[in-house]
């Protein structure tokens, strides 16, 4: 299972595991008249998806909060994406985050590690929120 999957698996439960990403903001160009032809297949996939799995409402907070609580650590997942790995138990090494920030999309440097981190945590909350996750409003996605 990918690691964007069990993220939102653990958040929203496991009927959110098959979950792919959305289109992520500010990701990576592929250029080519691919984009064009593949449009209509998505717009066409996308009625049929939605009665079947729509957005599930849940306090991302209140999960998260209670992930962190069994932890006895103090974790920042408003703000790290390492801790909201950690708090979830889901593998927070540089690798893992590596995989991730390609499953997103991410165009930027990999061993750039802290810009990395900060646009992961920032696409997890829209992804969340995407989803149908409720972000506290200090949260910004």
């Amino acid at each position: 299972m990918s690691i964007f999957g069990r993220i939102m698996g653990a958040v929203f439960g496991s009927h959110a595991s098959a979950a792919t990403p959305a289109a992520p903001t500010g990701g990576g160009t592929s250029g080519g008249g691919a984009p064009a032809s593949s449009a209509p297949a998505a717009r066409t996939a996308a009625p049929a998806a939605a009665p079947i799995a729509p957005p599930q409402s849940v306090d991302v907070a209140a999960i998260m909060d209670k992930a962190v609580a069994a932890h006895h650590e103090k974790l920042e997942w408003r703000t790290s994406i390492v801790d909201m790995m950690k708090a979830l138990d889901i593998d927070s090494s540089l690798a893992a985050r590596k995989e991730l920030a390609k499953e997103l999309g991410y165009t930027g440097d990999t061993n750039d590690s802290a810009s990395m981190n900060v646009w992961l945590h920032k696409q997890m909350m829209a992804q969340l929120a995407a989803h149908g996750g409720k972000l506290p409003p200090e949260i910004k996605h």
